[in-house]
């Protein structure tokens, strides 16, 4: 048999170092296709599933759950198959009983029709399988997708004439396929919902061909079951994409006592994932950027009365934030010092970077931490493709689908905190920017209009900025002019 085959963690995009090993989706001993998901790791910016570059038996896995990877060391060995050793392991004629394998593709012919059985797993995959790394891997998630099998070896090619003997991937569906045991479950969804759950796959019979256990089967055993404890908050399994797995939070006995405050220790979470990014973000910023803050009150009537102007029409509303957002983008090409990045040479020299466009990163809180997925171009959009962009990158971001693409490469930073129901706050700048505008609540205050007390909508915009790129005159500058685009609104609206 050859050498194991080491497949070395790879980059992960994005300029990342590392990542934490949710899960593993195979065993050693398992027998693996080319594309197949191996691993489920969590990184920086979002989780993906790692796919197998390589072919054959799992000799080793490097690491498990919860440990930290660094990129470039070893995940996982395979030790591929030989042609030869793959003949005598098909040598035995298949029983009736045994289940039909599929046939793999090839570039000669077309794919035979294949079973439903099979048909259905396809579908069950193409739910579950989540982001996968760029350059590589099977795609998936979105519907597209279709699962790739391996080419037939040169061997069967040349001989066409002989009889059809199974094929790696035909062994490893044969292997995997074995009634009331954990092998016989192959979609990473199935395995995952029914650890979630509590199922017990050994003590299922698959409702599949040759016992291989579907979703329909878990499904079925959670409905069935008897609750035995407290029930967990399920998991959203009706988005597709990988399951995030929770933080993972260890309870500690009365005897770990804290020498400071002299209580028990009830609980100890490690920092990691998007926690540990966020942290190690906001005290660089915290440590490499004097910020400044400076926020107004707005009344935002006129605002509000112009989407209810256009909700009366019968037109499409897009929402407060992404006319916020136009009138955002709209002041940074007005002040366009805060749509810069501080450069830092090897001798102390800094460089001032301006850009030519805005990528407006929007703070969206999710499971996994807070992030910040950007909107490209925005400056080029209306408030109806800037509103439309918005809630797909949200969405994602909070499924966890999000690419490193996506969660990062943002000029200056817009943050709706008043979803939370608080007025205001002095935000951290998201570093490398040097910029962040914060919105709060919207509610019913006092306000002098014409000379005369009234009733008015108003809400507080509070503007972070780095005083090395700008002075207290261009912030509160840009900050006025959102303000006033807030107040009046039609006169930077004519496009939407």
């Amino acid at each position: 048999m050859s050498e194991p085959r080491v497949f070395l963690l790879p980059d992960l995009g994005e300029g990342l170092t590392e990542a934490e090993l949710v899960s593993w989706h195979v065993s050693v001993g398992d027998t693996i296709a080319v594309d197949q998901p191996i691993a489920e790791v969590e990184t920086a910016k979002s989780a993906v599933e790692v796919p197998s570059p390589y072919a054959g038996i799992v000799a080793e896995l490097h690491g498990k759950p919860g440990e930290t990877l660094d990129v470039g060391k070893p995940l996982i060995s395979v030790t591929p198959i030989s042609v030869g050793a793959a003949a005598d392991d098909a040598a035995p004629a298949p029983s009736p009983d045994q289940p039909e394998v599929e046939p793999a593709e090839t570039e000669l012919a077309e794919p035979k029709p294949e079973s439903t059985e099979a048909e259905t797993y396809r579908e069950e995959e193409k739910a579950g399988s989540g982001n996968v790394l760029i350059g590589y891997g099977t795609p998936g998630g979105h519907g597209q997708a279709r699962r790739t099998r391996a080419r037939k070896t040169a061997v069967a090619l040349a001989e066409p004439e002989a009889p059809s003997s199974p094929t790696e991937d035909e062994l490893a569906l044969l292997r995997t396929r074995v009634p009331g045991k954990l092998g016989a479950v192959i979609s990473p969804l199935v395995r995952r919902m029914a650890k979630e759950h509590g199922v017990d796959l050994g003590a299922l019979h698959g409702s599949g061909e040759s016992g291989l256990i579907m979703r329909r089967d878990v499904e079925a055993a959670m409905r069935t079951a008897a609750p035995t404890a407290e029930p967990e908050a399920e998991p959203a399994e009706a988005a597709p994409g990988p399951v995030v797995e929770p933080v993972e939070t260890r309870s500690v006995g009365d005897q770990d006592r804290d020498a400071r405050t002299g209580l028990s220790i009830a609980s100890r979470t490690p920092v990691r994932g998007v926690r540990k990014a966020v942290a190690a973000n906001m005290t660089r910023s915290r440590s490499e950027i004097p910020e400044a803050t400076v926020w107004v009150d707005v009344d935002a009537t006129g605002l509000l009365e112009l989407r209810q102007r256009m909700k009366a029409n019968g037109a499409e509303i897009p929402g407060l934030l992404s006319f916020i957002a136009r009138f955002v983008t709209a002041g940074l090409k007005k002040f366009p010092e805060l749509n810069t990045r501080i450069e830092t040479a090897e001798d102390g020299s800094q460089e001032i970077v301006g850009f030519d466009g805005v990528n407006l990163g929007i703070a969206a809180q999710t499971d996994r931490g807070l992030v910040v997925p950007s909107v490209r171009g925005a400056e080029k959009m209306s408030a109806r493709e800037l509103d439309a962009e918005i809630r797909r990158l949200t969405d994602v971001a909070r499924q966890g689908k999000a690419t490193p693409a996506e969660l990062g490469g943002g000029t200056f930073t817009l943050n709706n905190y008043g979803v939370f129901g608080v007025d205001g706050s002095a935000a951290i700048i998201n570093h490398p920017e040097v910029g962040i505008l914060g919105v709060g609540r919207i509610i019913d205050k006092p306000w002098v209009v014409n000379g005369e007390l009234a009733v008015r909508k108003v809400t507080e915009l509070t503007l972070t900025f780095d005083h090395r790129v700008c002075d207290g005159g261009t912030a509160a500058g840009f900050l006025r002019f959102v303000a006033d685009a807030i107040e009046n609104p039609q006169s930077l609206l004519a496009d939407i």
